[in-house]
């Protein structure tokens, strides 16, 4: 009998001081009234600015110059036909370029 009561006093203390119910990193926990203002500033603030930016810089690195192609190497691992490709003669692979991609025999254009 003494245990119950026990149980019950400490079960009351303990009742006092457990965690709410609510989730705490939920967006609610924030309160509602500030949190889409938030998201708003910060896409027009943080991320197009940064779209933009990123935008800019590969506009200005992009150099439209030739560059020179590796020589060819036949590797013996590379450019395995064990059966013909479905589309064209078979030999060549669907987005193929002759400048930038060899056959197994090497570079169309040599």
């Amino acid at each position: 009998m003494a245990a119950a009561a026990a149980r019950s006093r400490v079960s009351g203390l303990l009742g006092r001081f457990q965690p709410q119910l609510a989730r705490p990193m939920s967006s609610g926990a924030h309160g509602e009234e500030g949190s889409a203002r938030m998201w708003k500033a910060l896409t027009y603030f943080v991320a197009l600015p940064g779209v933009g930016v990123s935008m800019l810089n590969v506009f200005l690195k992009s150099h439209h110059e030739e560059h020179e192609r590796p020589e060819f190497v036949a590797y013996p691992h590379l450019r395995i036909r064990s059966k013909p490709f479905p589309w064209g003669d078979g030999n060549h692979t669907l987005f193929h370029n002759a400048h930038v991609n060899p056959l197994p025999t090497g570079y169309e254009d040599e």
